[in-house]
């Protein structure tokens, strides 16, 4: 299988991505990537990165997106800029995914400016994963779509269940409708309207209705439904929570100990390991035709030849065909 990789995206530019292309090829003997950037800073990162021959191509784009610039405006001015060019390419059929660390804004502009969505969707949406107390969960959307209407949120919940069931291996996946409280007749009238919509669907089975933010990392539910506004808070939230209670264990705990201190933060260096968003390397963008994997724009080596592990594992288990399955299932309506 063939992936494109936004070689300049990201807050470090093209060293990163270079790397974990490599690292990826090595753990994916199926897998070719498709280097999409400035040919004149690539080249000198390829030839001293042990990227197997014949297995990597380099497409030249003259133009970078900054993590900074307004994506309309760079859709406008940068035609030919990196992140673009990948979207190209996947639009064209000659990769069946793209990675990006880039602005995210761009990468999901590319999307709808392609307009490949899947049968039925009219609005793409990120899904992330997040650890819990019972494993994994899956939050859907978390920045693609800040003004959602119900049926795009009832899609998310079927997308978001397929992702968690064939890429989580969560044979059942249960889902919950982010919300102000639990009761049925919360929140104001795009929950409201979500939640019959979700009662009155095939996904019924699996709906346990409204749930809290505290509810998430419990692991009340495998898939977690909410606008875009609300997902971006709640990732961010929880990742600057995260910070916050490390180094205050960092501090408060392990500060204060003596003959167990190198244990202590060896151990919490491990427990970092597993949940650090490097491990899950992307968000993907679902409803679109191919692959298309987000990255923090501060990923590194491991984040990024995660993502294309992830990309790679979307195309093997053919989560599109499957997504559409499922939503074929759903009641017909407007968008």
């Amino acid at each position: 299988m063939r992936i494109a990789l936004d070689a300049m995206g990201g807050d470090h530019g093209p060293a990163p991505n270079v790397g974990g292309a490599a690292l990826a090829l090595a753990s994916n003997p199926d897998l070719t990537v498709v280097l999409v950037g400035d040919q004149g800073q690539l080249d000198p990162l390829l030839a001293a990165s042990p990227l197997p021959a014949g297995r990597f191509e380099v497409v030249h784009a003259a133009q970078v997106v900054e993590m900074k610039e307004k994506p309309a405006e760079a859709l406008r001015r940068k035609p030919d800029a990196s992140v673009f060019r990948a979207w190209k390419l996947l639009a064209e059929g000659n990769v069946d995914g793209l990675v990006s660390a880039g602005n995210t804004g761009a990468v999901v502009a590319g999307g709808v400016l392609s307009r490949r969505f899947l049968p039925g969707v009219h609005k793409p949406g990120i899904a992330t994963v997040m650890p819990t107390a019972k494993g994994r969960c899956v939050i859907m959307d978390v920045g693609a779509n800040v003004f959602p209407k119900p049926r795009h949120l009832l899609q998310y919940g079927a997308m978001g269940s397929v992702f968690a069931q064939h890429v989580l291996g969560i044979g059942t996946p249960s889902l919950g409708l982010m919300n102000v409280g639990e009761e049925e007749g919360k929140g104001h009238e795009l929950v409201q309207k979500t939640y019959e919509l979700f009662r009155n669907s095939p996904l019924s089975q699996r709906f346990v209705g409204n749930i809290e933010g505290r509810d998430i990392h419990r692991g009340a539910v495998d898939v977690v439904v909410t606008d875009g506004f609300t997902g971006n808070v709640v990732l961010k939230l929880s990742e600057g929570v995260l910070e916050f209670v490390v180094g205050l264990i960092s501090h408060e705990v392990i500060g204060t100990l003596s003959a167990e201190r190198d244990q202590a933060a060896m151990a919490l260096k491990a427990l970092l390991a597993k949940y650090h968003y490097s491990a899950v390397g992307g968000a993907p963008l679902l409803g679109v035709e191919g692959v298309c994997i987000i990255c923090h724009g501060s990923s590194k080596d491991k984040a990024i030849a995660s993502a294309l592990g992830v990309a790679a594992l979307n195309v093997r288990v053919k989560l599109n065909e499957k997504i559409v399955a499922e939503l074929a299932a759903l009641p017909k309506g407007d968008e």
